[in-house]
């Protein structure tokens, strides 16, 4: 069987098939940004935003590529049952390149552990981010 590498290819151990996903994208597939709160916040308390910077870099050292780091912060979020985390992770995930099927299955492995009225409403946070932006 083949292992997928980060670029897609393959590495020689059978084949990969798999149907193309739906990608979930901001307005004109560009990175998306920040909240107008989360900078406003920032520029009132420029520390707090410096030391939350220096965590996000910080925990970028080590082997997950930045699609793995961002589903796992999504599986974190909803355990935390962090609504604007959820929203957070969702548009960070996508521009790192995850499917909606990759972030619903996440929803779908934490149900066992949150329980199902916890899944739906996290499920319904997933896909609060696929309306269009203002």
């Amino acid at each position: 069987m083949k292992s997928a590498t980060r670029s897609g290819q393959t590495s020689g151990r059978g084949s990969l098939q798999a149907a193309p996903p739906r990608m979930i994208r901001g307005k004109g597939d560009q990175l998306s940004k920040p909240p107008k709160t989360f900078n406003q916040f920032s520029e009132r308390f420029p520390k707090i935003r410096e030391g939350w910077d220096l965590l996000g870099e910080a925990a970028k050292q080590g082997p997950l590529d930045e699609k793995s780091v961002r589903l796992m912060k999504l599986a974190v979020s909803i355990g935390a049952m962090r609504e604007g985390s959820v929203h957070s992770s969702v548009r960070k995930a996508r521009d790192a390149g995850a499917t909606l099927e990759e972030m619903e299955q996440i929803v779908a492995i934490a149900a066992s552990v949150i329980g199902l009225p916890s899944a739906v409403a996290v499920w319904t946070w997933i896909r609060d981010i696929e309306k269009p932006r203002e």
